[in-house]
């Protein structure tokens, strides 16, 4: 079927912010007395934060209780210490550009929370491009479940054959297969091609995936 839309993830996709989301863990932990390595907490970004929470910490909920302190206190250090540092990935803005051209519908489906998108589009230099918005907020259960991915396809009206994401983590890919769309993925996130087995193709970055656009899943079937 025509391809019609196009499914974004945003953290280390189309802004290279995996490494900052993790440090900020890091130091939310450090704070309550958590010594958590570095490595441990880099491998589950791209997990909405109510996942990777207790993946880190057994026992642990972003909802409550001590949990709930370090949830919020990694939210404001990335705001105060990181989000200003933050690049776009290479390309992320002349593609999504080719994209528009090409008549395509755009949504992002991202694991962050709805009041930190912004920020994160914003570093991308796309706000101005973005149609449909599905984050976290919107779902009841963050990546790797298919939720969000789920809610970016009702948000579009179109139907999974008609959609391709693209993402740059396993759990973009467990997350939108859970609905049956395929995933182009990038390694700009940082993650390994073993690690994002399972995708159509893998680019390095969206400078990647736009250089090969006309032998890519994103190109007019004839």
């Amino acid at each position: 079927m025509q391809l019609k839309g196009v499914i974004l993830d945003v953290d280390g996709t189309l802004v290279l912010s995996n490494d900052a989301h993790a440090q900020a863990w890091v130091d939310a932990f450090a704070e309550y007395g958590y010594q958590v390595p570095f490595e441990r907490v880099r491998l589950l970004i791209g997990m909405g934060g109510d996942k990777l929470m207790p993946t880190v910490m057994p026992g642990l909920s972003d909802e409550e209780g001590v949990g709930k302190q370090i949830a919020e206190r990694r939210k404001q250090i990335f705001a105060d210490r990181y989000a200003d540092t933050l690049k776009p990935a290479p390309g992320s803005r002349d593609l999504l550009l080719r994209l528009r051209e090409a008549g395509l519908e755009l949504a992002v489906a991202s694991s962050a929370k709805a009041d930190e998108l912004q920020t994160l589009l914003k570093a991308a230099q796309v706000e101005d491009l973005i149609g449909e918005t599905t984050t976290s907020s919107d779902a009841d259960e963050s990546k790797p479940a298919p939720d969000i991915v789920g809610v970016a396809l009702k948000k579009l009206g179109l139907d999974a054959d008609e959609v391709v994401m693209l993402g740059d983590t396993p759990y973009d890919i467990e997350s939108a297969k859970g609905c049956g769309v395929g995933v182009i993925a990038v390694r700009c996130g940082g993650f390994t091609d073993e690690q994002l087995a399972g995708a159509l193709v893998i680019y390095n970055d969206p400078a990647d995936a736009l250089a090969h656009y006309d032998r890519s899943p994103l190109a007019p079937t004839t």
